[in-house]
């Protein structure tokens, strides 16, 4: 059995028994023309964003079920020896793909997308350690296959949610320097423009808007999740997921979401996709409205009538109170029970549509 420290998990978890996370780093309110967006979203109620369809963050009996788990459970929460990962260099985005499009995965979360010479980078965190307060935090489980500094020019950034493991400080400050856009839900401008980023240089989006950029379509579509750095900025921002229509390549990222009908609506009106980016990991029975488990993930993926599925949001950070592969473990299962073409890739490896690509079950051999 290897936990993490009791006082590390309370920290980082706990609180949302009452809808709430400990985060360092406090959102303001969003001035002008920006809050008066937010107050006319169909989203926004009672001075907060909501779902769409009634969702409990976290079921009465949490922490009980919490303290329990990590005193006494018997699972493996992290990898017991080294992630191999396919490190990536500068010169591995000398040219764009032949085909049109590819894939990187950057590990938990994050992707590097080339699609019709654009290229899109989802949810970036290059910190090891995210912080939960200012003296504690969750560290990685292992490091970036390519160094920040050794990034390609981004044309722009992705994000879903504010949470501190999609939405990084120091990494959006470095990306900015660099002229980097950022597409972003509702909301989440204020707290771009507190981390000192010209309000040229963002863009906020409701569900169902677009952003076109080249020949690249990207539309804020629906998630069931909810928001907030701290005690005292609960669902002030928005949260989503993202379809990236192409001129003949569709991707979609769930990004962090529980199961819902919004994903026949995303299939309805954008599908099907070529390859979807479903989260699998960091669910947990008490919160079964914000988190897909791995068999709604693939559920999720036909719904919006997905092609191939890669796997995203596990084998990084200790989450929740399962095995760390454990989601991918089911995932598989899943998968082959209903004949879903999964994407199992190395970290930092990459998935190039219209060619030929291999799986990796790279899992198996840490032990």
């Amino acid at each position: 059995m290897q936990n993490n420290t009791i006082t590390h998990k309370i920290a980082t978890i706990l609180p949302t028994s009452k809808g709430l996370r400990i985060h360092p780093r406090i959102g303001r309110r969003a001035p002008g023309t920006r809050s008066k967006r937010i107050q006319e979203s169909p989203n926004y109620q009672d001075g907060k964003f909501v779902n769409s369809i009634p969702t409990d963050v976290c079921q009465d009996g949490y922490a009980l079920h919490f303290i329990k788990n990590r005193l006494f459970g018997n699972y493996t929460a992290s990898p017991p020896s080294k992630i191999p990962l396919k490190p990536l260099h500068p010169e591995s985005f000398k040219t764009m793909p032949l085909q049109g499009s590819r894939a990187f995965w950057l590990g938990h979360s994050c992707a590097l997308i080339e699609i019709d010479g654009i290229r899109l980078l989802v949810d970036p965190v290059f910190s090891r350690v995210i912080s939960a307060v200012c003296f504690i935090g969750l560290k990685r489980f292992h490091p970036k296959p390519i160094a920040m500094t050794d990034l390609p020019k981004i044309d722009v950034v992705m994000i879903s949610h504010d949470h501190i493991d999609h939405l990084d400080k120091s990494t959006t400050q470095y990306l900015a320097a660099k002229g980097t856009f950022f597409q972003v839900p509702l909301g989440i401008g204020a707290l771009l423009k507190k981390w000192k980023i010209r309000e040229s240089q963002f863009k906020e989006l409701d569900w169902w808007e677009s952003y076109t950029v080249g020949k690249v379509r990207l539309i804020c579509t629906p998630a069931r999740h909810f928001s907030g750095r701290s005690l005292f900025d609960k669902n002030r921002t928005l949260w989503s997921s993202w379809a990236i229509i192409g001129t003949k390549y569709r991707i979609f990222y769930s990004g962090d979401t529980g199961y819902s009908n919004h994903f026949q609506e995303i299939g309805h009106r954008f599908g099907p996709f070529d390859l979807t980016l479903m989260e699998v990991g960091g669910y947990d029975p008490y919160w079964p409205d914000i988190h897909l488990n791995p068999e709604q993930a693939i559920d999720a993926h036909l719904d919006v009538q997905g092609r191939h599925l890669l796997p995203v949001h596990w084998s990084a950070y200790d989450l929740s109170l399962h095995d760390w592969d454990e989601p991918i473990k089911r995932t598989v299962k899943a998968a082959k029970q209903k004949n879903v073409d999964l994407v199992t890739l190395h970290i930092g490896d990459n998935i190039e549509f219209g060619q030929q690509f291999s799986s990796s079950r790279w899992w198996e051999k840490i032990k």
